[in-house]
């Protein structure tokens, strides 16, 4: 039994400051705290804890941890402590405004492609650490296809995201242990 992981760093990484900022009562819910902008600027993401939760403890069933963000500066220590724990970095460049594209299609072009070459869907797992709606489609075919897909994200997660899904697995149960 094998498992695949697939993270959308910048998806997860924001998310997660605005979950922080809702438990330290800076916005009441999600909505709030996307309608209004508040975030706390102080989270990190332990990616260690991030590896090991999704590994359900168990880093050698891992068969591939990918995580999927943008454009990095030189000093930017992120994809190497990532790397240092165990994921495979895949850094795509932003476009001329400055904006984070094609990690979103990049993560579901890797996703798709391991799991027709590499997955064995009658004993692994591919889990996908992100929650927005733009993944549904893939996680759609793949269940369809008989693949078991684990969602794992905060409870701002895409409620059709949630839906599509094999199982769904809440990060904001496990705050304390995901954050630096």
């Amino acid at each position: 039994m094998a498992e695949f992981i697939y993270v959308d760093n910048s998806n997860v990484f924001i998310e997660g400051k605005r979950i922080s900022a809702i438990r330290q009562g800076l916005a009441k819910d999600v909505r709030e705290a996307n309608e209004n902008g508040i975030i706390d600027s102080e989270f990190r993401l332990d990616f260690g804890e991030l590896y090991d939760f999704v590994a359900a403890n168990n880093p050698e069933k891992v068969a591939r941890a990918v995580l999927f963000g943008s454009g990095i500066e030189e000093n930017d220590k992120v994809w190497q402590i990532a790397q240092d724990v165990g994921f495979e970095a895949v850094i795509v460049d932003r476009n001329a405004a400055n904006r984070e594209k094609k990690v979103d299609t990049g993560l579901v072009a890797a996703m798709v492609r391991d799991a027709y070459t590499k997955v064995d869907k009658s004993k692994d797992t591919i889990t996908l650490v992100a929650g927005d709606s733009d993944f549904v489609p893939a996680v759609k075919l793949l269940t369809a296809d008989g693949f078991t897909v684990e969602v794992a994200f905060w409870s701002s997660v895409s409620a059709e995201l949630k839906e599509a899904c094999s199982h769904f697995l809440e990060l904001d149960r496990h705050f304390h242990q995901l954050e630096l």
